[in-house]
């Protein structure tokens, strides 16, 4: 019903509607979740992961579409400023939507109130950032900082490029196998994000936007590249069920699947370098 409401084309002629979209998405999953399964004593432990689902099948329409109509306009450029030029709107509109799912889940997270609703969030934030004391995390909800003092710069730089780089990968395969099914790793880390928001700000709605700001100067980096990988996989595989392996047409699409991928880990080295040397010069 939602997908016929609202047209998949006007995000990519429109991407910051995109951002309203994603709004309005992310509200729903989260006051679905809330109202129908916060009671139940099964369910309830798996909110979280309801969530995203919920997210992952409003968003699929979108998905699929956009890296349909990509790899159509994929087959006929080459080099790299014709690839972005050609795939810069569908970025713009996917971060659009993320940066709506993102703002939808902090609001929403903080004003109903809810420790189920980003359970398994929090139990990833809390791995993260606190591994040798989760269940304590948990139950605290306390924000602590994410690497050791004992670990330098460098060390916290490659760790953090290290995982980005598996989340690439992890995307990359999401995609190939299901190109629309990116979306569930994108949509999964907006929730984490805004589960981290909410901990950082201990659930203060005038402190939502400082959080957001704090998680997204590099965030924001990341989640381009993470897109840009999804785009690539989805181009990839529309490109080898729509010319096959032989066809002049398909060697084009390699090239530009290659030239994504290169971007998207410059694009990665610029966000672990931002979250190292500059994220902390503001937030201590």
């Amino acid at each position: 019903m939602l997908e016929m409401i609202i047209n998949p084309k006007s995000g990519e002629r429109s991407p910051w509607k995109m951002f309203f979209i994603g709004l309005v998405y992310a509200s729903l999953s989260l006051l679905l979740v809330h109202w129908f399964f916060a009671s139940d004593p099964v369910l309830s432990k798996y909110s979280g992961m309801i969530v995203v689902t919920f997210c992952v099948m409003f968003s699929l329409p979108f998905m699929y579409y956009m890296i349909k109509q990509e790899e159509e306009e994929d087959e006929h450029v080459e080099g790299l400023f014709s690839v972005w030029k050609i795939h810069k709107d569908a970025i713009y509109a996917f971060m659009w939507l993320f940066l709506g799912f993102l703002i939808a889940f902090s609001f929403w997270h903080a004003i109903l109130g809810d420790s189920n609703l980003f359970n398994a969030q929090i139990q990833t934030y809390c791995m993260i950032n606190s591994p040798g004391n989760i269940e304590d995390c948990v139950a605290k909800y306390s924000f602590e900082k994410t690497i050791a003092g004992a670990a330098t710069r460098g060390a916290r730089f490659f760790s953090i490029l290290e995982n980005n780089v598996y989340v690439m990968i992890f995307t990359l395969i999401f995609s190939l196998i299901f190109g629309a099914g990116a979306i569930f790793i994108l949509a999964w880390n907006a929730s984490v994000i805004s589960a981290a928001v909410g901990v950082f700000t201990k659930y203060e709605l005038s402190s939502i936007p400082l959080g957001i700001a704090r998680y997204m100067i590099h965030g924001f980096p990341e989640i381009a590249a993470y897109f840009i990988t999804a785009l690539a996989g989805g181009i990839f595989g529309v490109g080898v069920l729509r010319n096959g392996v032989k066809n002049i047409k398909f060697i084009r699409v390699i090239e530009n699947v290659v030239i994504l991928l290169f971007i998207a880990i410059l694009i990665l080295l610029v966000a672990a370098a931002i979250e190292v040397y500059f994220t902390p010069i503001f937030f201590r």
